[in-house]
This record gives C-alpha cells, structure tokens and sequence, in this order.
C-alpha cells in the first residue's frame, strides 16, 4: 500500500477528545527534530513546528517536505501520532508556501 505524502497537523487531543499529556509534548516532539544553524544554535525545523489551533489545543505542524529530506522522520512523526491516538488533520500544500 502506497500512502500519498501528505502536510498535516497533529493535535494534542485523542480520538476520544482527552488532553494529552504531557502539557509540552508538542516542545519535546519538535525539540527531536530540531537543527543546529550556522551559528550554532538549536532551532526547530522549519518543517516541525509547535504551534496551536483556535480551541487552544497545543499541535505541531509537519511539512511533507520532511519525506524527501528524511522520509524515516516523516515516518516517525506520522507513528507518533498513531501510537498515541492523537488527532490528525490533512493541511493544503498552500499552507506552508
């Protein structure tokens, strides 16, 4: 089966409509992903993000990009919010242009 790379959003809820936890969870999982600049400095992805939607819900933004940098983060990312049955939406690929 072929799944079709996708941009998506994983929200800090489960299909059950619990919070989940911990309350930084979405810091730590992009904290994982993160990458040193030319200055030296840890910085989030530009391809995972934290951020939060209007119900304030804490989320992380994933750009399908990811897939063609490193598709085992992408991977990864998508499984995470599997095994922890958490809400995922699909974004448009305008989203992040």
């Amino acid at each position: 089966m072929i799944h079709k790379v996708q941009n998506f959003v994983i929200v800090g809820r489960t299909s059950a409509g619990n919070i989940f936890r911990p309350s930084d969870w979405a810091d730590r999982l992009c904290g994982i992903m993160s990458v040193f600049s030319a200055d030296n400095r840890m910085m989030y992805s530009p391809y995972v993000r934290p951020a939060c939607n209007l119900k304030g819900d804490k989320t992380v933004l994933v750009d399908g990009k990811i897939h063609d940098i490193e598709p085992l983060a992408y991977i990864f990312l998508k499984n995470f919010a599997k095994d922890n049955d958490l809400q995922v939406e699909v974004l448009p690929d305008e989203y992040f242009s």
